[in-house]
């Protein structure tokens, strides 16, 4: 007998799902079939779910004696999916994603910064070392791009670029060991499949060449196979004239005089949105698209994200096709994979610039550049290995 009980469920809308409510032995056992994201809100008053506490992917390895007693499929479930926020500078994707991850019951992951990949280990800024180095392997962070973009010719402008899509390649990786090893799902401030617009909206308004465009492409396609794209993507729409606005409220150093807030640009990092990401990404991803010129309540956007059917796709459909896997062992060893073998996968990164000599520094300011890093403090060896930095029974340790 199928009846709607007096069982506390906080919301009739689950997606479309169907509530199945049995009463056997005075109690209520609920059933949701066809399972879509859910929110904090919408899971209260419903039974726990048993599944296995979250894996310490940082401090232990997942391997094949460990994945006999651990199927990766045993934390997932509806919650367990991966969400990009997108939008132009100022829009407020990092208050939105962070909002919705603490909504879903999700981590929230931020968008990495070239600033912080200079602090080592030990908390040592390296960027003190600059006086010590050639220009063109001085430190250069997001206030220095702002400040000045065409700082030799655009090539440190080029390099940096490529260091964001490394970066947040990296960020990525780790979302997806994260969602893999808990079960919990991630919230992202941008993602390397948008860092794209980036260089396109350089390119057009002259901070880096055709030669370095073409180059980054090259790159962004020998490695952005290897990852697995997000199942939803949420763009922030706002009209330039109201990004522009909010750039100058927010006052950071440089950003408000800087050619990276000019019309010309911005309207350029837009059309690329609309017309390279978003296109390409709806193949595979749902996209919820808000005009943000002023923002909307979160609530109402999780109400619309619970509204997704994420399961409606066949095996032969485009949508989704990523997170489809053959068996148990197949979700077993690409968990592996994106947890333990980051620095194989981040190698499809390195392609030889053999047609782009601008962004290449020469072997001998490289030279100066590795001798005054390994001078850093911290930077000898390995993390836990400097007795100079109070490191203790180094001679004790495996690893």
């Amino acid at each position: 007998m199928v009846f709607f009980s007096s069982c506390r469920v906080s919301s009739p809308k689950l997606c479309g799902s169907v509530i199945f409510v049995t009463k056997k032995q005075q109690q209520c056992v609920i059933t949701i079939a066809n399972r879509c994201i859910t929110s904090k809100v919408m899971r209260e008053g419903l039974p726990p779910v048993d599944k296995p506490p979250p894996f310490p992917y940082k401090e232990k390895r997942y391997n094949f004696f460990r994945a006999l007693f651990d199927p990766t499929t045993s934390r997932l479930d509806e919650n367990s999916k991966l969400i990009v926020v997108e939008g132009p500078p100022a829009a407020g994707k990092g208050v939105l994603a962070k909002e919705l991850a603490d909504d879903l019951g999700m981590a929230y992951f931020p968008s990495p910064t070239v600033a912080e990949n200079y602090i080592n280990d030990y908390g040592y800024d390296v960027r003190q070392l600059d006086d010590q180095l050639p220009e063109s392997c001085k430190s250069y962070d997001e206030n220095d791009f702002l400040k000045d973009p065409m700082r030799l010719n655009g090539s440190k402008a080029a390099r940096f670029q490529l260091s964001k899509l490394a970066l947040r390649y990296k960020c990525y990786l780790e979302a997806l060991a994260h969602i893999l090893n808990t079960g919990q799902g991630v919230v992202m401030d941008r993602s390397p499949y948008s860092d794209l617009v980036y260089i396109t909206a350089m390119a057009e308004v002259g901070i880096v060449s055709k030669n370095v465009y073409n180059y980054y492409h090259s790159v962004r396609n020998n490695a952005l196979f290897a990852l697995w794209r997000p199942h939803l993507v949420i763009y922030l729409d706002v009209p330039i004239a109201e990004t522009k606005r909010k750039i100058e409220a927010r006052n950071r150093p440089y950003e408000k005089d800087s050619k990276m807030a000019t019309p010309e640009y911005l309207q350029s990092l837009v059309d690329s949105y609309k017309k390279d990401f978003l296109k390409d990404i709806s193949t595979h991803a749902e996209v919820l698209v808000y005009d943000w010129t002023k923002p909307a309540n979160t609530e109402i956007v999780v109400e619309d994200i619970e509204r997704v059917n994420f399961d409606q796709y066949g095996v032969y459909d485009a949508k989704m096709k990523d997170w489809r896997c053959y068996d148990k062992w197949d979700w077993n060893n690409n968990r592996q994979v994106f947890t333990h073998s980051q620095h194989y996968l981040l190698a499809h990164l390195n392609v030889p610039p053999v047609r782009c000599p601008e962004i290449v520094i020469s072997g001998t300011d490289n030279k100066i550049l590795e001798t005054v890093m390994e001078e850093a403090p911290g930077n000898k060896y390995a993390k836990g290995f400097n007795a100079e930095m109070g490191d203790k029974g180094i001679l004790f340790k495996l690893s």
